[in-house]
């Protein structure tokens, strides 16, 4: 079973602090991409993995989805999604995506926001994404960059003239690993680039677009804390779709 660390206590308080659950989706610099990947929603069924406070489900009625649904491992992610907000067409489910089960063809979009690195099984979780996929459905996601996964203890290091570098421990070596990320042993699941790719394609996926996130000049205009994220990619965005 995937980590529940949303329902600890500590880790949940820390969680709910951040800008982008304080203000939504527009407060993650990364949406603007990602909603770029979207196909048009309008009468669609789309399923969002790890929907935490609901904001994309929300976000997906509003542009035009017919139904959707929000599952998460954590309640309390859920109690909080329903507390802003019931919607008749919108609806939650307590779920370990470690065991996704999904009637077939059921869905034209299958959305996730920095969930899937929890994931031990990876491959398992496309082959019940791809069986709930109608024909011509898309898979669009995001998660930690590899290369932000693997970092070296304590992660950025400043040299005298105060340039930032990000060591990183071990790339190649796949699998778990652990940090305090808002609370301690945060356990995280590690993959190449490369071993994300390929376990699209192997799934059926046809890759559509890949971007390795970083800030635009506008965003670093108005939010010059972001620089650092043009030092190293923090997030990787994917879109993919059926035949």
């Amino acid at each position: 079973m995937t980590q529940n660390i949303y329902d600890n206590d500590a880790f949940f308080t820390a969680y709910g602090q951040l800008p982008r659950s304080v203000g939504g989706l527009d407060s993650a610099p990364e949406w603007p991409a990602l909603r770029a990947m979207l196909p048009q929603l309008q009468g669609k069924q789309v399923l969002d993995l790890g929907c935490g406070y609901g904001w994309f489900c929300r976000w997906a009625l509003d542009a035009g989805a017919a139904r959707v649904l929000g599952v998460d491992v954590s309640e309390k992610m859920l109690a909080q999604a329903r507390a802003m907000g019931e919607r008749a067409a919108v609806s939650y489910a307590r779920l370990d995506m470690e065991q996704l089960a999904l009637p077939p063809a059921s869905y034209d979009l299958v959305y996730s926001s920095l969930a899937f690195h929890y994931i031990e099984r990876f491959d398992a979780l496309l082959a019940a994404i791809r069986h709930g996929l109608k024909p011509g459905g898309k898979l669009v996601f995001s998660i930690e960059h590899p290369i932000f996964m693997a970092p070296r203890q304590p992660g950025w290091l400043t040299d005298a003239q105060g340039r930032k570098s990000w060591p990183v421990d071990s790339y190649q070596q796949q699998g778990t690993r652990v940090s305090d990320w808002l609370a301690p042993g945060v356990v995280k699941q590690h993959r190449t680039l490369g071993t994300t790719l390929n376990l699209l394609i192997q799934a059926g996926f046809q890759i559509e677009h890949v971007e390795e996130w970083g800030p635009t000049d506008e965003q670093l205009t108005q939010q010059p804390a972001l620089a650092e994220e043009r030092e190293r990619p923090m997030l990787l965005l994917i879109g993919c779709g059926l035949g």
